[in-house]
Parts: C-alpha cells; structure tokens; sequence
C-alpha cells in the first residue's frame, strides 16, 4: 500500500523509475514508490490512456513532478479502508496549488512472496512496508517470523530479488511478484479483506467537463470561537458528505483545518450555494478540486 514510508531499515529510498507502456502515446503519471507498488497500479488506472508512469521516493517529489511538468499527472493515496487518514498526503494537498481532477480506488491484496524453490517453512524473516505488515500480523504471528520494515512494498520485493536471500520473504501484490521473479507462497494474506486504497488524482489544469457523477474535495478553517465550527457546517446542510476530518494546522498551534469531500459538482446550484456560505464563515478556505467521482475499483 503506498502510503508515507517509515524509516528505510531495508532498503534504500527508490530512485525516479519509470514503468509503462512507453511506445503507446499518452500522458505520464507519477506515483510514490517502486514499479509494483499499490500506487503504480493507481497510476495505471488513473486515466483512460496511460503513455507511461513513474515512481518517486515521497509523497512531496510525486507533487513537484507534476508542478515542473516532469509528470503530467500524479497520484497520492489519502485514506484506507482500514487504517484511516494517510496524513503526509492530506497535508500536501492544502500545500501544493494542483488541484485534484480524479480519484482512483485500488483493492489491496497482499501476497506473501520469496525466490522460487523457497517454501513456507524456509522463511525466517518478512519484509514490507510497516502498514503493510500491519495489515498481515496474523500470518506473521501464526509463523514466528521477524517482521521488518521498509520502505514500500514493492521496494521489499525488488530487495529480495536482488539479494537472493532464501530465509526471507516480502509482503507486496501480484504484480510485484510478476515484476521481480518472485513465487507466490500465498495470496491474500491481510487480515481483513475490506481493505481499500483511496487515491487522489493531481494535475496542472482543472478536469475536463463531465456528465459523469461528482465529488468537490473542500478544505477550510474557521475562528477559534464557541459555535464558528458548527455554522460553518451547517451551510453543508442536505448535502451528502462522504468524508469529514481535521487536521492540526502547521502554522498556528492549537488551530485545524476541516477536510470535507461533498458528492456533487462545485458548479451544482446546492453545492455552490452551500460553498459560498463556508467561504464566507471560514477564516480560511480553498476548494481542492471538483472531479469525476469514482465508479468501482481497480487492482
């Protein structure tokens, strides 16, 4: 699951890469990771024609490919299913002046892998991103291995690959396994299968226009004063809110922001309304994006 990386014990922070059909015509994506990873397959599906995506060490270095131009597009995983908020990327988007024209939903599954002829018994060691074996604690307990942590997790399986370490064992998708050599020792190996990744799309320019269904992501703050909060809510009123979450503010102690995603387009006569009535309330207010919602999952 691409989400922001702990401490590399691992393996090294993963250099610019590219992965992709790169004879076929079509914009590039940039993700956080290494080819294999669960935001290289949010890449993948993040438009309807992909001409080539390319992984980055952070979060952060996703967001300046895109403002140089390096990247057309870039992907950044803002909350799972299971583990909540991914907070380094929520934090970015009220950063970054991109604004969001797409999301993507990416199914994970995690595989256990090792390098051919390795069986179950010869592993002493797992390795993945620490969500990842978050994610699998009830393998890893049942069979007394070291779980360590790294990087990402498509990043463990490259590792394992290049190491060629058969007491070892990674945690990463099918794809990861396809890409480095690897044997499937296992498949869906989480503790729960409700286990989904959201993604945000990134770009330069706004979406194009679309009939299809809509969400406006919104970010606001409001004066430390008793019932600001709750007016300022209350302008979303009969609207559908299909996330809500605060976050400290990084530039004045004891302050947050207000995250909200509103199903609709900003243009829809209740959802402007409703806009324009938080923009007035809020001592601070910044639309991230209106964009096609998305319609199922992908990976």
């Amino acid at each position: 699951m691409s989400v922001p990386a702990t401490t590399p014990q691992a393996t090294s922070a993963p250099e610019p890469t590219g992965h992709g059909t790169q004879e076929q015509p079509g914009p590039t994506v940039a993700f956080q990771g290494n080819p294999g990873s669960y935001g290289e397959i949010a890449a993948l599906n993040a438009l309807p024609v992909v001409g080539e995506t390319r992984g980055y060490p952070t979060f952060h270095e996703v967001a300046r490919a895109v403002e140089s131009g390096e990247a057309d597009y870039g992907v950044l995983p803002v909350e799972n299913s299971l583990m909540g908020a991914i907070l380094q990327a929520i934090d970015l988007l009220s950063d970054t002046e991109l604004p969001v024209t797409g999301e993507v939903v990416v199914r994970v599954s995690h595989c256990l892998m090792a390098l051919p002829g390795v069986d179950l018994g010869d592993v002493a060691r797992v390795y993945s991103q620490q969500p990842a074996l978050d994610q699998c604690t009830g393998l890893i307990r049942k069979h007394g291995w070291q779980a360590v942590a790294a990087h990402d997790t498509a990043g463990s399986a490259r590792d394992l690959a290049e190491r060629g370490a058969r007491d070892e064992a990674a945690i990463a998708s099918r794809r990861a396994a396809e890409l480095y050599g690897l044997n499937v020792l296992q498949s869906e190996v989480e503790d729960e299968p409700f286990n989904f990744t959201r993604f945000m799309t990134l770009a330069r320019h706004e979406p194009a226009p679309s009939d299809a269904p809509h969400k406006t992501s919104l970010v606001f703050a409001v004066r430390h004063t008793p019932g600001f909060l709750l007016e300022a809510l209350n302008e979303l009123r009969g609207l559908n809110l299909s996330r809500i979450e605060s976050r400290p503010r990084r530039d004045r102690a004891w302050s947050y922001l207000i995250y909200v995603d509103i199903e609709g387009r900003a243009d829809d006569p209740q959802v402007a309304l409703a806009l324009a009535g938080v923009l007035r309330k809020a001592s601070y207010a910044k639309i991230l994006g209106s964009y096609p919602a998305a319609t199922g999952t992908v990976g």
